[in-house]
């Protein structure tokens, strides 16, 4: 349902109130969004109950992907109730799975449960490719497994962007995401550059790489894409919030 009327303005969140959806297991979300809050935003995080997997394998990686996603619809029923004006959707891998059209179905399902916009990364990853302009060809990072590296290259060839190498760094459990370190991560972005690539891509919303990336876009000359900082970036600018924050890469600058 639609959020209920205000008598008046929420104190803090007197622009927007956002709802956020995040896995119970993802620990880097809800502080990234908050990192990136501007005056008059609260973010509101509900979690998408699930456990802790481990022993990951390219199947079970899908399989519990598939999990979080059919347990979504509690964490909006759950968020609404304090009558948010948007969702955002702070896990990525589901948003890309049958390409742009089931990206679009999987959005609009929630949407209609809802009764409010819902931003996903991977549209917010296509409105910041035409934010920067020109990015056609990308290098991807991923913790995913193969199969959902795979799911990714297609939701982009749909969008006719190519994935001209990847990394799967194949993490243990869910928890482990997070636990990935940024000296690792670095050492992954220089192997993934090249000339025949106009920008790096990170996916995997537990995968902390908001400042990393920032970092990278000065020293490699390129964009260098989080996907949490495309998809705050994108929730803000769709509620026609355009402050610009320096300290996150390009995007909040310059877009």
């Amino acid at each position: 349902m639609p959020a209920a009327p205000r008598p008046n303005p929420d104190v803090r969140g007197n622009r927007r109130l956002f709802g956020v959806l995040g896995p119970s297991t993802n620990t880097v979300v809800q502080p990234d969004f908050d990192d990136m809050r501007v005056r008059g935003v609260t973010n509101h995080y509900s979690r998408i109950v699930v456990q802790d997997a481990q022993a990951i394998s390219d199947e079970t990686f899908m399989a519990g992907t598939l999990e979080i996603s059919r347990n979504t619809i509690d964490a909006v029923r759950g968020v609404l109730t304090c009558n948010p004006d948007y969702l955002v959707m702070g896990m990525s891998a589901v948003t890309f799975y049958g390409g742009a059209a089931g990206a679009q179905t999987w959005r609009e399902n929630i949407e209609r449960e809802a009764g409010l916009k819902l931003c996903t990364g991977s549209q917010s990853l296509i409105e910041a490719f035409n934010a920067y302009g020109g990015i056609k060809r990308i290098a991807l990072i991923s913790p995913y497994y193969p199969s959902a590296n795979a799911q990714v290259a297609n939701f982009m060839a749909d969008h006719g962007i190519s994935v001209v190498r990847d990394t799967c760094l194949r993490c243990p459990s869910w928890t482990a995401i997070a636990q990935v370190p940024t000296a690792n991560l670095r050492q992954e972005l220089k192997l993934l550059d090249g000339d025949d690539v106009d920008a790096i891509v990170q996916v995997g919303t537990n995968l902390s790489m908001v400042k990393l990336a920032a970092a990278a876009e000065l020293y490699l000359g390129k964009p260098v894409i989080a996907i949490n900082t495309a998809t705050y970036w994108n929730a803000l600018r769709q509620n026609g919030i355009t402050d610009q924050l320096d300290g996150f890469g390009r995007l909040l600058a310059d877009f």
